[in-house]
């Protein structure tokens, strides 16, 4: 075999490897919506009985979402060590786009949980009695809701540990704000 016939198959060989590499990334997956059926995976109560955003989480290891009544439970299953980590993908309400905060699945808007802004430290109360880290896709959204509710915006990666877990003097709740004043 000749040294260019070589360098040609050598050349055909990587790209077709690299061409399959590169259909192993796998396409992110959709949001799913929930139904009156779709349960809380710690509190174990339909998630159409919660005010606020709600939260899924897709793994790679199963088809239907893990489901959370508040986003705050889905910022836990991320840190708490004993969850699955085959995370495919993560999805919150843009509360920027939900017009009945008490119904978010009637006009619901999913949002990519890592590219959100969240507003942390507002006051807001969910039905599950801890503050509740508000997402928006927009910052421009996260900012408005801040500057009429208060509290801080953050990204996924920048949310505290005491926020999330709810411990520390900094995560006391503030009294008189119960399901937020959006």
């Amino acid at each position: 075999m000749s040294k260019t016939l070589r360098t040609i198959l050598s050349a055909g060989i990587l790209s077709l490897l690299l061409a399959a590499c590169g259909s192993q990334t796998e396409t992110p997956r959709a949001p799913q919506q929930f139904t009156g059926q779709t349960v809380g995976h710690y509190c174990g109560m339909y998630l159409n009985e919660h005010d606020g955003p709600k939260a899924q989480i897709q793994l790679k290891s199963k088809q239907e979402a893990v489901w959370f009544s508040t986003v705050l439970q889905m910022l836990s299953y991320t840190k708490l060590p004993e969850e699955p980590k085959d995370i495919a993908a993560i999805y919150v309400n843009d509360m920027g786009k939900v017009a009945d905060w008490s119904k978010p699945n009637a006009d619901t808007a999913w949002v990519d949980a890592k590219q959100a802004y969240y507003v942390i430290r507002s006051g807001f109360i969910s039905s599950m009695k801890t503050q509740e880290a508000i997402p928006f896709a927009r910052q421009a959204d996260a900012e408005a809701f801040a500057a009429k509710n208060g509290g801080e915006i953050v990204r996924f990666d920048n949310i505290p540990d005491d926020y999330i877990f709810q411990t520390g003097a900094q995560s006391s709740m503030p009294q008189g704000h119960r399901h937020g004043s959006h």
